[in-house]
């Protein structure tokens, strides 16, 4: 997950559920369609062809009819990644954003096809890495939110692994990164 979103670009992800929601008619139609097209690159086809877009800006380049989000890969953050989640995930960027406990209810799932770059692996809300310290770089990735944080107590916490491990163990952002393409975990 993008670990250094501000609080307005995770409220773009609700704005799926709003019917007047902007329709990103002020950018050129190439620019909304390369935005569209690369934040479907996150997620399978299956997931993609019925996802709703939303891009940094809050801007819903496309509606939706599965309940996925996908928001193309983000302008301040170095390689690309774009990312598509599910509803739990959205209430977790909603509680994330807020500083709030999130309220998962069920394992929730966002995909990360491309990879992702992150500050931290233990810090929710570094906005660039510690000094000393690399970005994160992940690979294709899954990640996954459980209702219950104590099931990840035993999952290591090595993001250079390259197996499944715990971002942000410890605070109730946990989550579960599972790498998807063997050899692609770690720096590209």
């Amino acid at each position: 997950m993008y670990r250094i979103l501000s609080v307005s670009v995770l409220v773009a992800s609700l704005l799926v559920l709003l019917p007047d929601a902007a329709s990103g008619q002020h950018m050129g139609h190439a620019d909304k369609e390369a935005k569209i097209e690369n934040a479907l690159s996150a997620a399978p086809a299956a997931i993609a062809d019925g996802a709703a877009v939303v891009d940094w800006d809050n801007t819903q380049l496309r509606r939706g009819t599965n309940g996925w989000t996908c928001m193309p890969g983000p302008p301040h953050l170095p390689g690309n990644a774009p990312m598509c989640l599910d509803e739990q995930w959205v209430k977790w960027a909603m509680a994330w954003t807020n500083h709030e406990e999130p309220q998962i209810t069920q394992i929730g799932l966002a995909y990360m096809l491309e990879g992702g770059v992150d500050a931290s692996n233990t810090d929710p809300y570094a906005s660039e890495p510690a000094p000393g310290d690399d970005w994160v770089h992940s690979g294709p990735h899954v990640m996954i939110v459980v209702p219950d944080l104590a099931a990840l107590e035993a999952l290591p916490t090595d993001p250079n692994s390259g197996g499944p491990y715990v971002m942000w163990k410890g605070t109730p952002y946990a989550h579960i990164m599972m790498p998807i393409a063997e050899g692609q975990h770690g720096h590209h």
